[in-house]
């Protein structure tokens, strides 16, 4: 066996075992991994694999390619809470192989494979690669994005600038106009530092866009022909460009808020490369600033710094500069020998730790899941379904099918705009003034809420149910 077949296989069982192993006990949690499964069962419900909808009513959160691998899944495998997972974790192991073979393009086979290492025991990687959510697809075509592009400008081969222009196609169906825009403006700013912006002259530059506007064509063209104005509106207004406008959670706009994702999610290498690397640095070492470490420092700072400036800021938003920061790393971890591959050991049972012990316990915490059972005979005798206060429990409808209703003051509902922030409440709501007595009553809320709940709709209360913060309560009609 070569020794690149043998650095593959290394890579899959580690990916087995760190990735796939033990999804089986991660529910699905809210709000934003029960908002993707259950736009996805409703997809297969309805057969409408165009216009993503939630609770009957068209979404228009994220593009279609995410929510096309989930629905594959799902046929192949069965609507679970493990096939759920899938997606994310195939994907995570594409990342690994893509970045193994352009590590091995540039660097060699010993620093590819550390690279591939580092990136995989990565905790920020860990997690995203279990998570059900778009961002895992977005840093694998953006960096097949960015390493076709350089490796047909390195190499003068400009034919690769065709799977540079698809695979931005695929991210934009992945997570929008992000999807080439990020891209576009790392390669501007390397072309501008190397002072050769005459490379986008060349006519594959141009046969590429209509690669690009062909692929993209696939879906945004038909969901403009039947949604019109609307789709653009919710799509491009408020789910792209608002989130970098207007913060959607202010508490985190802070400007040091990437740096600690950046020390959290590059744990635990990190945290050992920085004071190595500080220390080598007072003994006189520089890095050269080669084509290629260039090309990895615009990357990796240009995600940074665009992120830090977008207004609303998610852990997940700068995975794609894990690429160029794990192959600068494994520079230098690739002289550390057998030491590298204890810590790699250590990480990965740390992982599997984490995932059985807390990811396991964490997920049925935040989810719906663990609640179905009790409240399953009430429904059968016909109870209504809501949830009350701030708890948006998806999920309870992706383990259910039955849908349910925010309850909130019928003039709370009349304030609502349709180009803010309240167009992301996927729940259908209902005025509390509405609810009728006559009816028994399953409500969804949280100790806290309790309370407000008793007062709003006085009656005989009982607590069915609880799985971490969530309550499931039952009032008998009167």
């Amino acid at each position: 066996m070569s020794e690149g077949k043998k650095h593959l296989l290394l890579l899959g069982c580690l990916w087995f075992f760190l990735y796939v192993v033990g999804n089986h006990l991660l529910a699905v949690t809210d709000p934003v991994e029960g908002n993707y499964v259950e736009t996805v069962r409703e997809m297969l419900v309805s057969g409408d694999y165009i216009s993503p909808q939630i609770y009957g009513k068209y979404w228009f959160d994220k593009p279609i390619l995410f929510y096309w691998e989930l629905a594959a899944a799902f046929k192949l495998g069965g609507v679970t809470d493990f096939v759920a997972r899938m997606p994310a974790a195939l994907m995570s192991l594409a990342g690994m192989c893509l970045l193994y073979w352009w590590g091995r393009r540039l660097y060699g086979t010993r620093v590819a494979l550390t690279a591939a290492l580092i990136m995989a025991t990565s905790l920020e990687y860990w997690y995203v690669g279990h998570a059900v959510i778009t961002d895992m697809t977005l840093l694998v075509t953006v960096s097949f994005t960015l390493l076709a592009f350089y490796h047909g400008y390195q190499s003068r081969k400009y034919y690769w600038y065709y799977g540079s222009y698809a695979a931005a196609a695929l991210a934009v169906l992945d997570k929008g106009p992000l999807g080439l825009c990020l891209p576009g403006l790392i390669i501007l700013i390397f072309l501008l530092w190397q002072r050769d912006l005459k490379a986008l002259l060349v006519k594959e530059i141009f046969i590429g866009l209509g690669v690009f506007g062909v692929l993209v064509g696939i879906w945004y063209i038909p969901m403009y022909r039947l949604h019109g104005q609307v789709f653009l509106d919710v799509f491009l207004g408020v789910h792209n460009a608002m989130r970098a406008t207007v913060s959607e959670h202010p508490e985190v706009d802070v400007w040091y808020y990437y740096t600690l994702i950046f020390l959290a999610g590059f744990f635990p290498w990190v945290w050992v490369a920085i004071p190595a690397l500080i220390k080598k640095w007072r003994q006189g070492w520089r890095l050269k600033l080669s084509m290629e470490t260039r090309f990895l420092l615009v990357w990796a700072g240009t995600v940074f710094f665009v992120f830090q400036c977008f207004a609303t800021k998610y852990i997940t938003y700068t995975l794609p500069y894990m690429f160029p920061v794990s192959l600068l790393l494994a520079r230098y971890f690739s002289q550390w020998g057998r030491k590298f591959f204890v810590m790699v050991g250590a990480a990965s049972v740390l992982y599997i730790g984490l995932l059985f012990g807390v990811a396991a316990p964490q997920t049925a915490a935040n989810s719906a899941r663990d609640v179905v059972a009790a409240a399953m005979p009430y429904l059968d005798n016909g109870a209504d379904i809501y949830c009350y206060g701030k708890v948006r429990p998806v999920s309870w409808t992706y383990y259910t099918g039955c849908y349910l209703y925010q309850l909130v003051p019928e003039a709370q509902i009349k304030a609502q705009g349709k180009n803010d922030w309240s167009v992301t409440e996927v729940i259908p709501c209902k005025a509390i003034e509405s609810v009728e007595n006559s009816k028994p009553l399953i409500v969804l809320t949280r100790e806290k809420y309790f309370q407000a709940l008793q007062q709003d709709l006085p009656g005989n209360w009982r607590l069915l149910d609880s799985s971490g913060a969530l309550r499931v309560y039952y009032r008998d009609p009167f």
